[in-house]
């Protein structure tokens, strides 16, 4: 499936791959409609500016303009106090598949409506050769 590149959300193959074969995993409803709409593409043409797994970003929040550094990972190596942010986290469902300079929307646990604005892509690892991880 080839689609052109405007202003949907991307995802690779081998991430929608991997996210799928999480054993045991159930998917919170963000992610399942985040996955619903994302297009998937080949790893090697995924655009450099577009949040994949393992891509490290610069997030600005909405309401109170506070910079944070995050990576979005699979859930057995986050560790939200250093920025290692879970897919299926709600921030981390909305942050899957977005370009540099949208804006990721989710709620709290407790219901509160968040945004931020993905301010860079520091790293992503297509975009350094990296296809596989």
């Amino acid at each position: 499936m080839h689609k052109t590149f405007g202003g949907e959300r991307l995802l690779t193959e081998i991430d929608f791959a991997r996210l799928n074969n999480l054993s045991g995993t159930q998917f919170p409803p963000e992610l399942v409609d985040t996955l619903d709409s994302l297009d998937l593409v080949p790893s090697r043409e995924i655009p450099p500016d577009v949040v994949t797994m393992y891509s490290q970003v610069i997030v600005e929040d909405l309401a109170s303009g506070k910079r944070q550094r995050l990576t979005l990972c699979y859930p057995a190596d986050a560790e939200p106090h250093l920025g290692f942010i879970s897919v299926l986290s709600p921030v981390g469902a909305s942050l899957l598949g977005q370009r540099v300079g949208a804006t990721a929307r989710w709620r709290t646990p407790n219901g509160d409506e968040c945004a931020a604005e993905i301010a860079a892509l520091l790293f992503q690892p297509e975009a350094s050769g990296d296809y596989t991880t």
